[in-house]
This record gives C-alpha cells, sequence and structure tokens, in this order.
C-alpha cells in the first residue's frame, strides 16, 4: 500500500478529516487533522469512513483503484503543486482526475468526489505527509517494479 490511511476518517455531518486515536466503549476518538486539532467520540450514529476503505471508480478489469494509490499518483505527478487554480470550475476537476486516473468512470465519479478527493489529498499531504506512509525502502521499490512492469504491459 502505497500510503497508510488506515488511521485517517472521514465523518458524516463533519469537515476535513480525523485521525483515529483510540476505542472507547461507546465509540472512538478522533481528532482532526487541522492547524489547532480538536478532539471528538464518533459513536455509532457518527457514519466514518477510513480512508483505506475508499476506492475510486474505473472502467477496467479491475473497477476500482484504492484512494491511497489515487494520493500516490497525485503526489509523484504532482506534490504540492496541484493544477487548479484558486477556483477551479468543474472542467478543471474533471482535467485533473482524468490526468491522474484517465480511466476513472465518468458515470460513477461526481464532480463533487472530486473535490474532496482534491481537498482530503491537500489535507494528508499537509498533516500525515507522505513519509509517514509507514513503507519501507523496500517496500518502495517493489513499488517502482511494479511499475515498471504495469508499463511494460
Amino acid at each position: 500500500m502505497p500510503i497508510d490511511l488506515r488511521q485517517i476518517a472521514a465523518v458524516s455531518g463533519q469537515s476535513g478529516l480525523f485521525r483515529v486515536v483510540k476505542p472507547t466503549r461507546t465509540g472512538v476518538i478522533m481528532e482532526s487533522l487541522e492547524e489547532s486539532p480538536k478532539t471528538m467520540v464518533a459513536q455509532a450514529r457518527h457514519r466514518m469512513s477510513l480512508l483505506d476503505e475508499i476506492s475510486i471508480y474505473t472502467t477496467d478489469e479491475e473497477g476500482t483503484v484504492p484512494l491511497a494509490e489515487v494520493f500516490d499518483r497525485i503526489n509523484e505527478k504532482y506534490g504540492e503543486d496541484l493544477p487548479l487554480g484558486d477556483k477551479p470550475d468543474n472542467e478543471d476537476y474533471k482535467n485533473f482526475i482524468s490526468d491522474v486516473l484517465p480511466n476513472y468512470d465518468e458515470d460513477r465519479v461526481y464532480v463533487s468526489d472530486m473535490k474532496k478527493l482534491v481537498n482530503w489529498y491537500s489535507i494528508v499531504k499537509k498533516y500525515v505527509g507522505f513519509s509517514e506512509a509507514g513503507k519501507s525502502e523496500s517496500e518502495a521499490e517493489g513499488k517502482d517494479s511494479e511499475k515498471e512492469s504495469e508499463n511494460e504491459a
């Protein structure tokens, strides 16, 4: 896995992303990923999605690409300088996603999803960082050789 998103979650009705701190008897203690982090307890009534479990729909035989892999592609291609202006329009988002993931499913990936993707990428990049992903050098080298074999296919 290119980046470890098992401890990062989106909570329905809450803006931004949260780091899972620890479970409690009634839910999960979470800390917001922002300049001045806030702590909250997410309970069963909160719909919480770990970013590790989210994928983007594609039109290839796999059907989806994990969000971590999409983040990794964005990071490799753009780093922190995303090709989106201050007020990107829908076409800007569509061009961006097709540049990063050319085979995304245009019927099932909405502009609102693309906006979340860009927002989440920026938050993860700033507060989690891609170097903290927990991948060892050997895993990174393995990924590079996998990518080379994919390019040859």
